[in-house]
């Protein structure tokens, strides 16, 4: 029964927690936001005490809860491993395996020290939920937006309008290959050996498993009952159970609850450690008995402090589901690049950001997509190509989990210039074809751009555009719409820190 709950709800998180890369329209996050920002390193890098302390308490009371019912990519491991045991004679393929503790906390040692230099790529490789984040951005995510766009030809040939046709592209060669290779890596390592990348590479991993050591209720094994068949030791993905010995490492257990299912002596329970054990009959296959039921109880109980405490998180949101025009252009060669208001700057994205994908799931105008440099490696940069960031949408801040990106209020992101413009007077239209534009200074959300005639001792001459920098909040308006191909006679050039204006 506990395993059954177990699977029910890591089952709904690992579906909401996906659909949260996938729905492009961000009205998901509205209800299930909160699932993002209960993972582990995002609470963590965004300093949410609260979180933190409740994953903590949830795992020295029940395990490694967290990595067998909220971490994503543990579930998703959880499924591939699932899969390949329904091959014939590869139900029982796992075995005993000692813990490789050089490499656990090796790979740890490096994960800290990444994070306190604020190496965001190294941390973004090693995340678990940022690493599931990107797989899904770019390996399910296309097939998805190729679905609707099915089904929003097929409901337009019938005179419905419930679905709308989106862009489906490319947005990073380097991030899609990483999704690739990690996706691949995954895949084998749960095909062949359970959670092995849990407990081997994982550092989520590692460190709730030096805290899962102390767990007051876990799986115990009963000598007096157990006739060291060696039937759980084959069960475990986590290869954690020496049957022979009658010994469970719980810093590698992630409390699935297989081996209790498995185990048909019921020699195996989940109980509370510091209960005396007394002789007991040995219980039929199936009977419940009162440890069974009070161990149940205190399992329930954890979920639903953990559900409760969870959804008080959860915020209601305004969605944004704008488009901008889409416009064939190039990529100007920017020295600073730019990223989103609430950023700060480059500094604090590069130490807070795990690069999960998240907000470049939900832009509404393409703006954002991952970075390519090495330092920055699968953080959201911005570029107006396919769109601007509006002055409305404040989606990129809802919806991230580690304050990498945080707005107070929309006004606030007006307010904050993350560059400025800059004219390039080779490109620009009315002086290389000799017609009126001023597309730019129309369409500039705080009037920095004006229109002034491009020979001052003439009145008549073409109107150019002249930038007032100090009012200019880098927006990318002008960028985007003007006409100038295949590079705009205006871009915006990034800020290293930003500020109010």
């Amino acid at each position: 029964m506990l395993r059954k709950i177990r699977i029910t709800l890591a089952l709904v998180c690992f579906v909401f927690v996906t659909l949260l890369f996938l729905d492009f329209t961000g009205t998901f996050h509205a209800w299930f936001g909160w699932l993002a920002k209960i993972q582990f390193l995002p609470a963590v890098l965004a300093l949410n005490v609260g979180v933190v302390a409740l994953l903590a308490v949830l795992t020295l009371l029940f395990g490694r809860v967290y990595c067998s019912v909220i971490c994503p990519l543990g579930v998703f491991q959880d499924v591939v491993s699932w899969i390949s045991g329904r091959r014939k004679r590869k139900k029982y393929r796992f075995s005993y395996s000692p813990a490789k503790s050089w490499l656990r906390y090796g790979v740890l040692a490096l994960f800290v020290c990444a994070v306190a230099a604020g190496v965001g790529s190294f941390v973004a490789l090693l995340a678990p939920y940022s690493a599931y984040g990107r797989i899904v951005q770019n390996l399910f995510a296309p097939l998805y937006g190729w679905g609707n766009n099915l089904l929003a030809y097929l409901a337009e040939r019938a005179g419905s309008y419930a679905f709308y046709t989106t862009d489906v592209w490319l947005k990073s060669l380097p991030t899609f290959l990483i999704a690739a290779v990690t996706f691949i890596v995954v895949v084998l390592l749960a095909w062949r050996g359970g959670r092995t990348y849990c407990n081997t590479i994982c550092p989520v991993g590692t460190v709730l498993g030096l805290l899962s050591r102390y767990s007051l209720f876990r799986p115990e094994i009963d000598p007096q009952r157990c006739n060291a068949c060696g039937l759980c030791s084959r069960a475990c993905k986590a290869s954690c159970i020496d049957g022979k010995a009658h010994r469970i490492d719980y810093s590698r257990c992630v409390t699935c609850l297989d081996c209790i299912e498995t185990c048909t002596h019921g020699a195996i329970r989940y109980d509370f450690r510091f209960k005396k054990r007394q002789p007991q009959p040995v219980a039929a296959v199936g009977e419940k008995t009162s440890e069974t039921d009070a161990a149940r109880r205190g399992f329930l109980t954890g979920l639903g402090l953990l559900a409760g405490t969870a959804a008080l998180r959860a915020q209601e949101k305004k969605v944004d589901g704008g488009l901008a025009v889409i416009l064939d252009k190039q990529i100007p060669n920017r020295a600073t690049p730019i990223v989103p208001p609430g950023a700060q700057g480059l500094r604090h994205m590069r130490t807070h950001c795990t690069g999960c994908q998240l907000c470049v799931a939900v832009c509404p105008t393409g703006v954002l997509r991952p970075s390519a440099g090495l330092e920055t490696l699968m953080q959201p940069e911005m570029s107006y190509e396919r769109g601007y960031c509006r002055p409305e949408c404040g989606k990129c801040a809802e919806v991230c989990p580690t304050d990498a990106i945080r707005l107070t209020d929309l006004a606030e992101k007006s307010s904050v210039q993350i560059g400025h413009a800059v004219w390039i007077s080779r490109n620009c239209v009315p002086l290389t074809d000799g017609v009126e534009c001023g597309n730019c200074a129309r369409h500039c959300p705080t009037g920095a751009i004006t229109m002034v005639a491009s020979d001052p001792e003439a009145e008549n001459s073409p109107k150019i555009p002249a930038v007032n920098v100090e009012r200019c909040i880098g927006c990318g308006a002008c960028e985007n719409l003007c006409p100038a191909r295949p590079f705009s006679a205006i871009y915006v050039e990034g800020h290293e820190q930003h500020r109010t204006i």
